[in-house]
Order: structure tokens, then C-alpha cells, then sequence
């Protein structure tokens, strides 16, 4: 297996960066372009606009964030980046504007957010907007459809599964993900520890859990994980508030 020991050498922002949607919102440029200044890797999330462009977005609704009706997959990227998010100048982003501020200053952790049935060509378009990228990135889903896509598109990129769940018959269809040859897993903090979990890590695999957001939670990450996406408060600090 593969080490990818950047994947888990700072703490990843959660959607970047932002203040909980204060002023500085999720999935935003603005909230990416203060990971980067802190130093933190990102998290962030696609979907699959209507013009087959991946765009940074995690809701599969508007309203939230755009103040508006309507489904993200409905529309295309050029009207997407027309959209205020909560009312600020931030647009909603594509990838390939996320790649280009970033600019392999910090690595990427790039969730697909997948819809069964209505996936075709996403992955693939994912890697071919990041084949020319020259920062860290790592790719990861719940969906498992898009993990074998990812896999069967032959991407050199580390690929992983988002997950959930402390019951046996979770870890079962855990496993059956792990078969398609990941690199890494991320987890809910709140179902650590667990015997899945606990053998994967046994084993070598990359462990970072979401979201953190109390210390409870970084101290769990601390005990059974390898690094944690975070949001809410800054991990350089000693405590969390």
C-alpha cells in the first residue's frame, strides 16, 4: 500500500477554511484562500453540474446557500458562478478555480458527492480537470459506485472511502468497499473506536476522521486516527474553545 503521509500531516479544514458561515462561508474561494494562508489542507465537496463540469459545491439543494430554489445539478457552471453563496461576493467555484488558487500549496481532500443512476462521466472528469496538477490530492466518496469509477479510470491519485457507522453490518459494507483497493479511510469521530476501524489502521491505512469540532472529538482522532478534518475553531491553538 501506498504511504501518503501528506494526506495526514496537518489538519484539513472542513469546506475550507470558513467561519461558520458568518462571514466566511463553506466551499467558498475565500474560505480556501485562508486554509491556505493557516496552512491547513482542504476538504472540499463536487457535484456534477449540468454542463458536466465538477463545481465545489455540497448540497444537492440551493436554497442553504444560494437563497434560492432549485437542484445544483440542474444548473451549469457558468450560472452556478453566478450565484452568491450567503449573500457575499463568493460565487460558487468549479474545481478547476479551486486548483488554480491553491495552486499545490496545500493538499486537496475532494469528497464526490455521487447520485446513483446520474454519476456517468463524473469521475472521470474529476481526474482529467486534476491530471495536469502538480499539489497533493486525494480523492474520497460514500458513494461506491464512484470509488470503482475513480479505480476503474486507473488514477494514480489516492482514493478513499467516506464513512460511517458502528454496527457489524456497517462494517461489512465497509469491507466490501476496501476489495476495490483503497488508500486511506475517512470516518465519523463519533463511531471511533470500532473493530473495523481498528484493523484498517492495524494495517497501515490512513485514518483522518470528520468533523471535529470540540475537544472531545480531537481526542478521539488523537487516540484512534492518524489526523482530523476540523471546522469551527483553530487546531494551532491548545484548546478548543
Amino acid at each position: 500500500m501506498p504511504k501518503y503521509d501528506w494526506l495526514t500531516a496537518q489538519p484539513i479544514a472542513h469546506r475550507g477554511y470558513h467561519d461558520m458561515n458568518r462571514t466566511v462561508w463553506e466551499n467558498t474561494l475565500s474560505a480556501f484562500a485562508r486554509a491556505v494562508e493557516a496552512g491547513f489542507a482542504i476538504e472540499c465537496d463536487l457535484q456534477f453540474a449540468s454542463d458536466g463540469v465538477p463545481v465545489v459545491f455540497h448540497d444537492e439543494k440551493l436554497d442553504r446557500l444560494c437563497a434560492i430554489p432549485g437542484d445544483v445539478r440542474a444548473k451549469t457552471s457558468v450560472e452556478l458562478g453566478m450565484l452568491s453563496v450567503g449573500g457575499t461576493a463568493d460565487r460558487v467555484p468549479t474545481l478547476a478555480q479551486l486548483l488554480r488558487l491553491v495552486g499545490g500549496r496545500v493538499p486537496l481532500v475532494l469528497e464526490l458527492k455521487g447520485r446513483r443512476e446520474d454519476d456517468d462521466g463524473f469521475a472521470q472528469t474529476v481526474l482529467d480537470v486534476i491530471e495536469d496538477y502538480t499539489g497533493d490530492v486525494a480523492l474520497m466518496s460514500f458513494n461506491h459506485w464512484l470509488l470503482r469509477d475513480l479505480k476503474d479510470c486507473g488514477t494514480s491519485r489516492p482514493v478513499g472511502l467516506t464513512a460511517e457507522g458502528d454496527k457489524p453490518e456497517t462494517f461489512f459494507v465497509h469491507e466490501e468497499a476496501m476489495h476495490l483497493g483503497l488508500d486511506f479511510i475517512s470516518y465519523f469521530h463519533g463511531h471511533l473506536p470500532n473493530p473495523f476501524i481498528t484493523k484498517e489502521r492495524a494495517s497501515g491505512m490512513p485514518i483522518i476522521t470528520w468533523t471535529v469540532r470540540d475537544e472531545n472529538a480531537v481526542r478521539t482522532t488523537l487516540a484512534h486516527a492518524d489526523q482530523m478534518t476540523f471546522e469551527g475553531f483553530d487546531p494551532r491553538e491548545a484548546a478548543v474553545a
